[in-house]
């Protein structure tokens, strides 16, 4: 095994120019902004092929997933911890592969060690919406499909973690490739289980999370595979020996993880929250507040993609203990991650007839209610995704410098102390409504950005070199 003691310390090479960083960068995150639009798809075929069975099974399968991913986001720091651990590790030197092993391995340690307790709490899902005021047959379906999709869940997640691990060795294309035969697999299996085709059961909601649960452990054991093979992430030997516990670096993979998966939570919560708000208005707004978001999460993959690529060059540069290639990578993200949803949330804002049309039949009278809210939602929903943009990708570039506990805090502070209480009283105190609630999500991704910017411009050119 290769070892810092016997192996000599050679830093990253990095680019000493802004051209130099943009083209590494984009190379590094416009394959990785399209495994996440790809990947995202997965949920995506879900949503479109539910929307064809009734707006009652879309409210479910919506509610469901409030549930489904408030338990991913408690799994998501492990995960996102390998980033920096990674990045850094092989910025202080290229040759040190015990150390990196050791993050990647801990972390998927740490998510199928969190399996057991994950799957009794996914049980609970119909009485958790129950008692949130959810429609009973709504909650009823939610709780069948998220107790199918539950068995699917530390594979996404370990899949992750390995996809991390690859982006820092800076290769992204076969995974790219790896992600889009999974998204394939759940698309034909959606077909087939949804709404039983070629002889297999009609299994409508049930179907879908069946064949996101079996996707996602195919697309893990894939990667598996490609890492094996692969010339150089196999002399990491990530898998040899694999039972054999490290738990010096599991407890330091959980204390970096902890404060990502609050502040994934604090986020990713409060749209799950506007889920919960909707259903106490109505079924419909449940419905059309599920597409909208799902147009907007699909643009948010652009720049969360190259937001994570600008997690591994800070970090890269962080670990070489380079100042200058820190600034240009944090700046490169910024800009870069910024510009990338500008023209699409001017399609989403110009063109939501057109929009809508992809998720619900037009022409259906059953669906005009739903399609009423969705074109008032789209302009705002495409107003704030610039803003969610910035606050990706300084929260990124905060956790490639391993900097996790003020985004926590600053994150909690502007979705739950500004966003949330403002769509409270937009939404259900006054005459907006629904369309209160999304200027709710928007006060708290506009403070977000501008408190996230302000810390990342403390750590990397206020206090650089402290």
């Amino acid at each position: 095994m290769a070892t810092l003691a016997t192996e000599n310390i050679q830093k990253a090479d990095l680019p000493k120019t802004w051209q130099g960083e943009t083209r590494i960068l984009l190379s590094l995150g416009v394959p990785m902004a399209l495994t996440q639009l790809i990947a995202f798809a997965v949920y995506t075929i879900d949503v479109l092929m539910i929307g064809r069975i009734s707006p009652e099974d879309l409210a479910a399968a919506s509610l469901g997933t409030v549930i489904y991913f408030a338990l991913w986001m408690v799994g998501s720091g492990p995960i996102m911890a390998v980033s920096p651990l990674v990045s850094q590790a092989l910025g202080a030197n290229q040759n040190d592969t015990r150390d990196v092993r050791r993050s990647v391995r801990m972390a998927l340690w740490a998510i199928f060690l969190m399996f057991p307790v994950a799957l009794i709490a996914l049980a609970f899902t119909e009485p958790v919406a129950l008692a949130l005021g959810q429609d009973p047959g709504v909650s009823a379906k939610a709780g069948d499909y998220v107790f199918a999709l539950s068995f699917g869940w530390p594979f996404a997640l370990a899949t992750m973690a390995l996809r991390n691990f690859l982006a820092a060795l800076e290769k992204t294309k076969v995974p790219l490739v790896l992600v889009a035969l999974t998204t394939a697999i759940n698309a034909g299996l959606n077909y087939l289980l949804i709404f039983g085709t070629f002889g297999f059961p009609r299994l409508e909601l049930v179907g879908a999370g069946i064949a996101s649960s079996l996707s996602y452990t195919t697309g893990f054991f894939l990667f598996v595979v490609y890492i094996l093979i692969d010339k150089q992430a196999k002399k990491f030997e990530l898998f040899d020996r694999f039972w054999v516990s490290d738990w010096q670096r599991l407890k330091e993979v959980v204390a970096l993880g902890w404060p990502i998966s609050l502040t994934t939570i604090f986020e990713g919560m409060l749209f799950n929250t506007a889920v919960i708000m909707m259903g106490l208005i109505g079924i419909m707004e449940v419905a059309a507040y599920q597409i909208s978001i799902n147009v907007v999460a699909l643009a948010f993959m652009l720049p969360w993609g190259l937001s994570m690529a600008g997690a591994v060059r800070i970090g890269l540069a962080k670990g070489a203990e380079n100042i200058a290639a820190t600034q240009r990578a944090a700046a490169v993200t910024l800009v870069a991650a910024t510009l990338s949803v500008v023209a699409l949330a001017l399609v989403i804002a110009v063109f939501p007839v057109n929009v809508a049309a992809f998720y619900l039949d037009l022409n259906d009278p059953a669906n005009s209610e739903v399609i009423r809210l969705v074109l008032l939602f789209l302009p705002i929903a495409a107003a704030f995704m610039i803003f969610d943009a910035g606050q990706v990708a300084a929260n990124q570039l905060l956790r490639g410098l391993k900097d996790v506990r003020w985004p926590m805090y600053l994150t909690g502070v502007s979705y739950w102390i500004i966003g949330f209480p403002v769509a409270l009283y937009l939404g259900l105190g006054t005459t907006f409504g629904a369309v209160g609630i999304w200027y709710g999500l928007t006060a708290g991704l506009i403070a977000a950005t501008l408190f996230l910017g302000a810390r990342l411009w403390w750590i990397a050119w206020r206090n650089a070199g402290h």
